[in-house]
């Protein structure tokens, strides 16, 4: 358990980490090599904070006014930022940071690592930082899936900064020339893939140039799809079930219906590569499309020509959900060991609206992120940016239901997501059934499961 380590050594905990990471070879190196905590200090009369984060180029450049925003709200702390990329090991220097005894005193992650070091008792327990009151508020307050991502056995180890969800966005110009009614959005997923046929295009030579209706992965579309991964009451993980081989069956049968390997070679054609600018999207590659809110914010900022609307994913007739999506995002962790634990915390409330939810409003819009509670939503700046911006709305629509549910809280989560994705992906490229990918990720999750018992370690 994460709040009783007083007999597991340090470095075993980093072990279970690592393990739960898939990274134990570098065991050896994380509990002999200490990191040293950069220095760059503007008010250098004030408690350091020191923060580390993810983000690079124009994302660090708003990170940088938040951070400058929070310096000059008050004179007893300093936030002094470092900007650590992902590809270049953000999860392994936190945890040399841990092991060596210099760890930031809050960092900002979107990997899935709370329940593994929550679990290896790496992570300051957060509802421990407030009063049982202002708990048991933000408790009832949060939206649910800003209280799902942050917990783990009933700890608060992570605050939300900024949400993902999934919903659909649509061209109207491309329905109108179908014969479609933009004011008509489907109701039901059958439908949805019914309009998907209507708006396909081929060239002459039988090639896609034009993909109708483009679903998101599973994990985007499997509670709408009837399916799940999870009960939250009942701390029950479900994989290979009938639900979920129909959900993911539904998924095989639309990209049959195209051919697998005509998807991808359009795909592949698209050249997206992660460019905003290069989206299929907003080029007219897609019709109609399921992606994350952030999107909103670059069609703003590269397309703000483009007539386009947003919908929630509509659930299968038989078993689905409504207002349903998988979300991830942005949240604050502290690391057991952090050295001012009071002022990182601090700036975790001025960053997520704990306090002051007004004032909190403008930095979600920074990036286009969601908010951790309707007071953030409701606030004036923020409402101002709905209305700039009506088609975030639909995102906040779905954000409120009980049916947005993260990656399933378990210490081996990041195993778990790439297994998940993986079989996603054989069964994306026709290379096996849904029947056989199900089959296969019990199995690697089962394996893994095993092996960490072996290892002494929690299920």
């Amino acid at each position: 358990m994460a709040d009783d380590i007083g007999t597991t050594s340090l470095s075993e905990r980093i072990g279970q980490a690592l393990i739960g990471l898939g990274l134990l070879a570098v065991l050896a190196l994380v509990i002999s090599v200490a990191t040293s905590t950069p220095v760059d200090r503007r008010y250098p009369d004030r408690e350091p904070v020191y923060f580390w984060h993810m983000w690079t180029g124009e994302w660090k450049d708003e990170v940088d006014k938040i951070v400058d925003a929070f310096n000059k709200s008050q004179e007893t702390y300093e936030v002094v930022a470092l900007s650590i990329p992902a590809a270049g090991g953000a999860m392994s220097k936190f945890l040399l940071g841990v092991a060596g005894g210099d760890p930031p005193d809050v960092m900002a992650q979107w990997d899935s690592v709370i329940p593994n070091w929550a679990e290896a008792g790496l992570l300051q327990p957060l509802d421990g930082l407030m009063s049982p009151q202002k708990w048991e508020e933000l408790r009832r307050e949060m939206y649910p899936a800003a209280r799902r991502i942050g917990m783990y056995k009933d700890r608060l180890y992570g605050v939300t900064i900024g949400l993902n969800i999934w919903a659909c966005y649509y061209r109207p110009d491309h329905l109108r020339e179908a014969g479609l009614d933009p004011d008509a959005f489907p109701q039901t997923l059958e439908e949805l893939s019914e309009w998907g046929r209507k708006l396909n295009r081929f060239d002459d030579r039988g090639n896609l140039i034009r993909m109708g209706f483009l679903p998101g992965n599973w994990i985007h579309m499997a509670l709408a799809a009837g399916g799940r991964f999870y009960d939250w009451e009942k701390d029950v993980l479900y994989l290979n079930t009938p639900d979920n081989v129909r959900s993911l069956r539904w998924l095989y049968e639309e990209r049959a219906r195209l051919g697998f390997d005509n998807v991808v070679r359009f795909r592949a054609g698209l050249n997206e590569g992660g460019y905003a600018q290069a989206w299929g999207f907003m080029s007219g590659a897609y019709s109609i499309c399921v992606d994350g809110q952030w999107r909103v914010e670059q069609i703003r900022k590269y397309r703000p020509d483009l007539e386009y609307r947003t919908a929630p994913i509509p659930p299968r007739a038989e078993g689905g959900r409504k207002l349903a999506s998988w979300s991830n995002g942005n949240f604050m962790i502290i690391p057991r060991g952090a050295k001012n634990v009071q002022g990182a915390w601090e700036f975790v409330k001025f960053w997520s609206g704990i306090d002051h939810p007004e004032r909190a409003a403008e930095f979600y819009t920074m990036g286009g992120w969601l908010p951790i509670t309707p007071a953030v939503a409701e606030a004036p700046f923020y409402q101002k940016y709905l209305r700039d911006n009506p088609q975030f709305r639909t995102f906040l629509e779905v954000l409120a239901s009980e049916n947005v549910e993260p990656t399933p809280p378990v210490p081996y989560q990041v195993m778990l997501l790439d297994s998940i994705n993986r079989a996603d992906d054989r069964t994306m490229r026709g290379a096996v059934t849904p029947e056989e990918a199900l089959a296969r990720l019990q199995a690697e999750v089962e394996q893994e499961i095993a092996r960490r018992r072996e290892l002494g370690y929690a299920d």
